[in-house]
C-alpha cells in the first residue's frame, strides 16, 4: 500500500483585529496590553477621540471597534454612526447613565461595557461576541436595556383598557391573527410582536441579542408568510385588523 502524503497542518484563523478609542492615555495602554497578549487578538491601532477613531477605523478595517463615549472633540456617540459600517462597535466606558446607553444602541453599537463590571476574560468574549453579531451587555447596560423594554409604549391600538365595546371589537385578535400566529416559527413570532409594538430592527436585535442581519433575514421570512409587503401591512394582519378588500 503506498504511503499517503502528509497533509498540512490545520492553520489557526487570523487574529481579530481590534481598535481601541479611549482619550484616557493610561487606560488606552492598559487594554492594549491585555489584548495584546492574546493569541487570537491584535490591536491594529489606537486612537485618542472620535475623528481619530473613524480614521483608523477606515485604514485598517479592524474586526471590532472599542469605543469609549466621552472625548474631545468628536466624542463616542458622534463618531458611533460613522464607523459601524466598518466595523461593529462595542462601548467600552465609565459611563453608564441610562440615556447615554440608550442613545449608543440607537446610533448602532453591538454591545456595551461598563469599565469595573467586567474582567479582562469578559471583555475577550464581548469582543469575539460582537464580532460573530451577538450584543454583549455588562450589568448596567443590562438593566438600562431591560427598563427600557418594560416601560416602551404597547402599540396604540391596546394601550389603554378603557375602550368601548365596538372598539374592542375591531382590535380583539379573531381567527385570522391565529392563523397568522401559526404560520411563523416560535422566533419570528416573537420578532413580529417586536414590530407591532413598534420597535426598529436595531431595538430588535438588541431585544434578542442577534444581529441586524438576522433580523431582516427574519423579516423578510415573516412579510413572505404574512402576504405583507411592510411592516404596516404585517402589523394589521398580526393584530386582525387588516382589511380583506
Amino acid at each position: 500500500m503506498p504511503d499517503l502524503p502528509d497533509l498540512p497542518a490545520a492553520q489557526p484563523p487570523p487574529p481579530l483585529r481590534v481598535v481601541v478609542a479611549d482619550d484616557n492615555l493610561v487606560v488606552r495602554a492598559g487594554l492594549t496590553a491585555l489584548l495584546s497578549g492574546r493569541e487570537d487578538i491584535t490591536v491594529a491601532a489606537e486612537a485618542a477621540d472620535g475623528r481619530e477613531a473613524y480614521e483608523e477605523a477606515r485604514r485598517c478595517r479592524p474586526d471590532v471597534v472599542l469605543l469609549d463615549v466621552r472625548m474631545p472633540g468628536m466624542d463616542g456617540l458622534s463618531v458611533l454612526p460613522y464607523l459601524v459600517p466598518i466595523a461593529p462597535v462595542l462601548m467600552l466606558t465609565y459611563s453608564s447613565e441610562s440615556e447615554i446607553v440608550q442613545e449608543a444602541l440607537r446610533r448602532g453599537a453591538a454591545g456595551y461595557l461598563v469599565h469595573g463590571e467586567f474582567t479582562a476574560d469578559r471583555l475577550v468574549a464581548a469582543i469575539r461576541d460582537v464580532r460573530e453579531g451577538r450584543a454583549h451587555f455588562t450589568a448596567t447596560a443590562a438593566d438600562v436595556l431591560r427598563s427600557a423594554i418594560a416601560h416602551s409604549q404597547p402599540p396604540a391600538t391596546v394601550k389603554s383598557p378603557l375602550v368601548s365595546s365596538q372598539t374592542l371589537s375591531q382590535v380583539q385578535p379573531d381567527v385570522g391573527q391565529f392563523g397568522s400566529r401559526s404560520r411563523l416559527s416560535t422566533r419570528e413570532a416573537e420578532i413580529m410582536d417586536l414590530i407591532a409594538s413598534g420597535m426598529n430592527n436595531q431595538q430588535i436585535a438588541a431585544t434578542c441579542f442577534i444581529s441586524e442581519k438576522t433580523v431582516k433575514n427574519h423579516i423578510n421570512r415573516i412579510f413572505a408568510k404574512l402576504h405583507s409587503a411592510n411592516r404596516s401591512e404585517a402589523t394589521a394582519t398580526w393584530l386582525g385588523t387588516r382589511g380583506t378588500g
